[in-house]
């Protein structure tokens, strides 16, 4: 039995560490169920947040610097996408009390923006005052993982893009962020080294969830 409700579930991690395929696998055991469930990710999400998504990827292809973003610039096209997706993707949600699932959000941009970049935090805090509303996550899994480890599976992709193509010392520095952040709000976030490859992760991310979410006999098959 499960009590329809708006739940809010945010995976975080540098590239590599397997975020986007645990969003996945959470998505598809959630909808098994036959409980209401969205998958979304930042930047992009909607159709308008996508379109500046490839704006932004396009940018780090530039090998002329001076052809670059400047970092705020980035960061504003980061946080306009973002209320595009709020108001098209994520507030629906909450309006359909769905379980809403999302690979990247705010934690990302703080990590690379602010830790990697030197960003303004209060910059960002200021746009997140207008656009963010009453959303929030209701629970984070920070995933994270060797460089070394990262750098294979990056190795192994297809289709690169601008977060594949960072130096060691960036992706250490946002890592590092990523858990300085979760360990500050223990109470809604969990830290998981993800460098094996083991399916028993699957497992303990969907028996939290259940848990967070009071779905009854929420056993994992």
């Amino acid at each position: 039995m499960y009590k329809k409700k708006f739940f809010f579930v945010v995976f975080e991690g540098i590239e590599g560490s397997g975020k986007s395929y645990q969003s996945k696998k959470l998505y598809q055991s959630i909808i098994k169920k036959g409980i209401d469930a969205v998958l979304t990710r930042e930047p992009g999400g909607t159709k308008s947040a996508e379109e500046i998504r490839k704006i932004i990827l396009k940018d780090y292809f530039y090998k002329d610097s001076k052809t670059q973003f400047d970092k705020y610039t980035d960061t504003l096209l980061y946080l306009a996408a973002r209320n595009e997706h709020i108001k098209n993707t994520i507030k629906p949600a909450y309006l359909k009390k769905k379980i809403l699932i999302c690979d990247r959000f705010i934690d990302s941009t703080f990590a690379y923006q602010v830790y990697g970049k030197g960003v303004n935090r209060h910059f960002i805090d200021s746009v997140h005052k207008c656009i963010l509303g009453k959303i929030k996550p209701d629970l984070t899994f920070v995933l994270k993982i060797g460089i070394s480890k990262a750098l294979q599976r990056l190795k192994k992709r297809k289709k690169k893009n601008r977060y594949d193509k960072f130096s060691n010392s960036f992706y250490i520095k946002a890592q590092n962020a990523f858990i300085k952040i979760a360990k500050k709000n223990k109470n809604k976030y969990y830290i998981f080294d993800n460098s094996k490859d083991s399916k028993d992760l699957e497992k303990k991310i969907l028996q939290i969830v259940f848990k967070k979410i009071k779905y009854k006999n929420a056993r994992y098959k």
